[in-house]
């Protein structure tokens, strides 16, 4: 039997060999960052998203004109609250985006043209289309509870909202936060007040 003779790789075959195997740890290297970096940030937009900058995307029409089925908005939590800003809060497990009207202790009227009172001052609607009563089941004027706001939907005449003890006034548990910015449909990105 005749043993097998072995080979001696040549000084170019050497080279070749290590070029393929250093690009190949290169290679790895490179894959291996670039995954760290997209999962550390994907985590961290969505850190984000959940913590500060919910995103929501609106369902129905309670909002008209100012917003529409299928926009998509950005909230931001904490914060104080004015009257006239846009607020996101949980009604069950449902989310809903309604309009600040009223805070704690003021009172509220709603006269049968759909005119807005607070505390015995007509309140400037720009943002509503439209006056309407709308279904409204309490007695006026109202008194919001303390820690709870009065909300309204832009489209009085199909929101369900505080006028309505199905909803009622909102608590500060429940919200989620204030929609600040829009950002779809790209033909109305912009802020939102």
């Amino acid at each position: 039997m005749r043993k097998k003779e072995l080979s001696i790789p040549s000084t170019m075959e050497l080279e070749k060999e290590l070029k393929r195997v250093k690009y190949k740890e290169r290679y790895g290297n490179t894959l291996k960052s670039t995954l760290f970096v997209l999962i550390t940030v994907a985590a961290t937009a969505v850190l984000i998203a959940v913590l500060f900058l919910p995103v929501l995307q609106i369902y129905g029409s309670s909002m008209t004109p100012t917003l529409g089925e299928g926009d998509i908005v950005l909230s931001v939590k904490g914060g104080d609250l004015e009257a006239g800003d846009l607020v996101s809060f949980y009604i069950g497990n449902k989310l809903l985006v309604k309009r600040y009207i009223a805070g704690p202790g003021e009172w509220v009227y709603i006269d049968p043209d759909g005119n807005v009172y607070v505390n015995d001052k007509l309140i400037e609607e720009p943002y509503i289309s439209e006056k309407a009563f709308g279904d409204s089941n309490i007695e006026y004027p109202y008194q919001v509870p303390e820690n709870r706001i009065f909300v309204l939907g832009d489209h009085r005449s199909t929101s369900v909202d505080s006028r309505n003890t199905t909803i009622g006034c909102i608590s500060a548990e429940q919200i989620v936060g204030k929609i600040v910015f829009r950002v779809w449909p790209l033909t109305k990105i912009g802020t939102l007040n």
